[in-house]
């Protein structure tokens, strides 16, 4: 079951109409008050939500998610007018698992609703702790511990921590990172992973050496010589 959150009709009918024809049960809602009142009966694989709403927008209500400990591992696809890097980062950072921009296509739209469903699934089945020199990866409940002291991340920089740590020792290119980490091939600048990587580092505080910069190549997780 999908459920689509957008307050424009034609928008709104057009994705729920691709959506069956590709054999995907959907429900579509106009704001936020319906989506919520709906989540509280069903529980969906995968919530597409429009950042431009009325009264409360996606960004809010993707928050709201997040802090609901029965549905935060839902995920969501932000749709959006809004295409800088910045709306990009800030909406992937605030929880959500995909970005697509509008005007969109719609074989591409079920094709990232499908692999997004379809990954959902398999980390469900995969492994629930990582740990690496003191790093300890609490998976399931988003937690990350070092000597008894949590470490609060963002969604990507917790999913770029558990990338590394599943592949370490391996040098990752910045392309690579993007397309494995963020589900595929942003349109981004690289300098994003840049970013993310510096401030993973700070908050890993003295265990962040573990993190290093392989020179004109990429970054990789590993020990220290």
């Amino acid at each position: 079951m999908v459920f689509v959150v957008e307050d424009d009709r034609s928008i709104r009918e057009l994705v729920l109409y691709s959506l069956r024809n590709s054999a995907l049960d959907c429900v579509g809602f106009e704001s936020g008050e319906d989506f919520f009142a709906e989540l509280k009966n069903n529980k969906p694989d995968l919530i597409i939500l429009d950042i431009m709403l009325p009264k409360e927008d996606g960004l809010s209500i993707l928050k709201k998610i997040k802090a609901m400990r029965t549905v935060a591992e839902i995920p969501v696809i932000l749709f959006s007018a809004k295409d800088t890097e910045y709306d990009i980062v800030s909406g992937l950072d605030s929880g959500a698992d995909d970005y697509i921009k509008k005007p969109f296509g719609v074989m591409e739209l079920i094709a990232r609703v499908k692999r997004l469903i379809e990954r959902t699934k398999k980390s469900a089945n995969a492994e629930t702790k990582l740990s690496f020199e003191g790093i300890e990866v609490d998976i399931p409940k988003h937690l990350v511990n070092i000597a008894g002291r949590e470490v609060s991340l963002s969604l990507k920089e917790f999913d770029l921590l558990c990338f590394l740590i599943r592949n370490k020792n391996i040098v990752h290119s910045r392309e690579k990172l993007l397309s494995q980490v963020w589900g595929y091939d942003y349109l981004m600048e690289t300098r994003t992973i840049d970013a993310h990587v510096m401030s993973l580092r700070q908050k890993l505080g003295d265990e962040g050496k573990f993190v290093q910069t392989i020179r004109g190549v990429g970054y990789k997780i590993g020990e220290v010589k």
